[in-house]
Formats: structure tokens, C-alpha cells, sequence
């Protein structure tokens, strides 16, 4: 599990899978969140710039985040 730690209010999906190199651009984060390929607290997240917060979970390419 990795374990992000969360400095603002909340930060952008697609921001978040770049910043925890879990996708090479940020056209390939959106490519995986459009096709479905990420779950936020175990619904399909399909929206780019969902807001995570502090206490979400995330599931991709077999990894679980969790937000701190």
C-alpha cells in the first residue's frame, strides 16, 4: 500500500497518479480514469479531476493509496 501524504485541501486524480509516477503523462492518467481503470473508495472513478482528500482509498494497476 503506499500512503500519500496530503498537504492542501484535496488534490486533483489525474495530478495524483503523475505525482506518484503510477502513469508516464498526464494523458495516460486520463486515458485510465476515462476507461475505468481506477476506483476510489471501491466505486469506478471515471472523473479526471476528482478531488481526493485526506482518508480516501484509491485502487490502480493492483496498487492501493491511501490519503493521509
Amino acid at each position: 500500500m503506499i500512503e500519500f501524504k496530503l498537504t492542501s485541501e484535496y488534490i486533483e486524480l489525474i495530478k495524483l497518479l503523475k505525482l506518484l509516477h503510477l502513469v508516464e503523462s498526464g494523458g495516460q492518467a486520463k486515458l485510465f480514469v476515462e476507461d475505468g481503470f481506477v476506483t476510489l473508495n471501491g466505486e469506478t472513478e471515471f472523473r479526471k479531476r476528482a478531488k481526493i482528500r485526506v482518508g480516501d482509498v484509491l485502487e490502480f494497476n493492483d496498487q492501493q493509496i491511501l490519503i493521509k
